[in-house]
């Protein structure tokens, strides 16, 4: 797919709030938070990985990965809990298509969401 955001976050052509890096994983803090804690996590190497929906059998180790790493985050930033959130496609509200893990805590989530 076409260059995203997160492609200018991850060369550091636009500056970030970086929280975590790897050789596969990035997680920054978002710019329009949506709770207290709101944070991205989104593979360094998009490789077709432009939604979860698109992901090949082949990237199963990248998803665990990327989940792992979302944990660890939200425990530590989170520690009464927290919501991990992948929008898929136009009617999942997905935005940006580079595939992102959203890690929302710091109050009380509801139930059910949007």
């Amino acid at each position: 797919g076409p260059a995203t955001i997160f492609d200018k976050l991850l060369s550091g052509e636009w500056p970030s709030d970086k929280i975590y890096e790897d050789d596969m994983a990035f997680a920054f803090r978002d710019v329009a938070p949506q709770a207290p804690t709101h944070i991205l996590v989104i593979p360094k190497n998009r490789d077709g990985l432009v939604s979860l929906s698109k992901a090949r059998e082949d990237q199963k180790a990248l998803l665990g990965h990327l989940m792992y790493v979302a944990q660890e985050i939200g425990t530590k930033e989170c520690p009464k809990g927290f919501r991990i959130v992948i929008n898929d496609g136009v009617e999942g509200a997905q935005s940006v298509f580079h595939l992102h893990l959203h890690i929302l805590g710091g109050r009380q989530m509801k139930w059910p969401p949007g």
